[in-house]
């Protein structure tokens, strides 16, 4: 899969690493903070589950599934946890980044898993 985002434009390249190094981040917050625990955890379902879409479906929009079936609910409950972090300290500043991160995602997710239903299979 990482051969087929190599060849899409730098900005979904940067777009892509940046996801991946914000969510390995986590690492830095789980012996901390409960809400890190759950960020890692689906980081690590969300690789297994969009490695699976890639080898079934290839390199298509309905990658965009797996970050809507896991990352939705992970937003709605940083949302829910949002009173017990900080935007002062390290971890609150990470949540939220990390939370503005997931939303932009998840629009273009949601209107990639669209465009795929209606037969836009393209990656």
């Amino acid at each position: 899969m990482m051969e087929d985002i190599a060849r899409e434009g730098p900005l979904l390249q940067a777009w892509v690493y940046w996801m991946m190094v914000l969510n390995t981040a986590s690492i830095l917050f789980v012996f901390h903070r409960v809400e890190a625990r759950w960020v890692l955890a689906a980081w690590l379902v969300n690789i297994v589950f969009m490695s699976f879409l890639y080898e079934t479906y290839g390199y298509t929009r309905i990658l965009g599934l797996s970050h809507i079936l896991i990352w939705t609910p992970l937003l709605a409950y940083l949302w829910h946890r949002r009173g017990h972090f900080s935007a002062g300290t390290w971890t609150g500043r990470y949540f939220i980044v990390l939370g503005a991160t997931i939303l932009v995602s998840l629009i273009f997710d949601y209107v990639d898993l669209v465009r795929y239903f209606l037969g836009d299979q393209a990656a």
